[in-house]
């Protein structure tokens, strides 16, 4: 369950005198190794498969390789720290979207069989 991680590192961070914004920050960057784990779980429990590390990872790839291409045209070159930073952010943000969604059709498939 990834949203317990979030909310133990946001407060443990903001109780260390951090602030919010860097808090925040962090628990993103914690969450997102487990939402890599959980989502792709629930998704090879969900489609009875074990395809959903690599499509994860298949995605991060891609992701990477676009923002990347994008800084490359715009400045003529890649830093490498912005990139990993926004790849892993937007990784939250899907994987985010991803767990809950797949938590949703988890429910109503799990629902729909015992009933």
């Amino acid at each position: 369950m990834p949203v317990l991680p979030f909310f133990l590192v946001y407060y443990i961070s903001v109780s260390l005198g951090r602030g919010k914004k860097p808090a925040l920050q962090l628990a993103m960057d914690v969450t997102t190794v487990f939402l890599l784990f959980s989502v792709s779980a629930l998704f090879n429990n969900l489609f009875q498969s074990g395809f959903g590390f690599y499509l994860i990872l298949i995605l991060v790839l891609i992701a990477a390789g676009l923002i990347g291409g994008a800084q490359n045209r715009i400045k003529g070159r890649v830093d490498g720290k912005r990139l990993l930073r926004a790849v892993w952010r937007l990784g939250f943000l899907v994987m985010g979207t991803g767990y809950v969604i797949f938590m949703v059709f988890g429910m109503i498939k799990y629902i729909m069989r015992v009933m």
